[in-house]
């Protein structure tokens, strides 16, 4: 026998709701900000978190020291010498941002399990100079590019060696924070590489929040305190650079 349209919603309205989370909300602020407070000091306590956090910030540090001092010399020179092979050699840099990471992951793989670096901080580390490199050269030619040939000249009549010119004159005038910025932001956020290249003693805090399981399911609670901590070395390193981060997007590098 057919039922009305108000049969079945009172039908429907006497079931639970399969949809609502299995673990309620508290009414109580208190306790609700108790219980953040508790998924907060999870991360720091609990030695797999702590970890993870301290793995992904040594990798992300070594690799932007690396990117940038590397790519520093070459967009030096890119930028005031002409050279044979100078212009595809720079397109053959940049060419290394066209293919995905997941490219390069079962070679790395191979060849650190060769060597032992496979399940360690320069594994990862490594592995993204290759992207970073090309990048952090892309962007500090324009900044080098942008400052005049004249200062370079000046300096050596006023008898400046080369490595003092550079280091006194020179680098306070181009945007090295936004080269470091961009290293480090695409180090922090790539979890291809660095949760493939490793497995328990470099373990990156992207690899555990991808196995924040428990017995109800995912604990989306240690997962936002979690996504909520890997915000903040970001944002430090924006606060820093963002009168560069303008100028580069003058020069039209950002």
């Amino acid at each position: 026998m057919p039922t009305s349209g108000r049969t079945r919603d009172a039908k429907f309205a006497r079931q639970p709701d399969r949809h609502l989370p299995l673990h309620p909300v508290p009414d109580d602020p208190g306790l609700l900000a108790h219980q953040h407070e508790l998924q907060y000091r999870r991360i720091f306590i609990d030695p797999e978190w702590h970890a993870s956090f301290v793995n992904s910030i040594s990798f992300v540090l070594v690799n932007t020291v690396i990117s940038v001092s590397v790519a520093l010399p070459a967009a030096y020179a890119f930028s005031r010498y002409r050279f044979v092979g100078d212009k595809p050699l720079f397109f053959w840099l940049l060419s290394n941002l066209m293919a995905p990471p997941a490219v390069y992951a079962m070679p790395f793989f191979n060849l650190y399990s060769a060597t032992g670096l496979f399940d360690s901080i320069w594994a990862v580390a490594l592995a993204h100079c290759l992207f970073n490199v090309p990048l952090a050269v892309w962007i500090l030619e324009g900044f080098i590019s942008g400052v005049p040939r004249e200062i370079d000249e000046t300096a050596a009549i006023d008898g400046y060696s080369f490595p003092r010119f550079f280091m006194k004159i020179f680098l306070p005038l181009i945007g090295i924070g936004v080269a470091a910025f961009f290293c480090f932001m695409f180090s922090w956020v790539e979890q291809l590489l660095a949760t493939t290249l490793t497995t328990v003693n470099a373990k990156p805090i992207a690899g555990m929040m991808s196995r924040a399981y428990s017995a109800a399911g995912l604990d989306w609670g240690l997962l936002s305190a979690a996504g909520a901590l890997t915000m903040i070395p970001g944002a430090i390193v924006i606060w820093f650079v963002r009168n560069h981060i303008a100028k580069g997007f003058a020069l039209g590098r950002v």
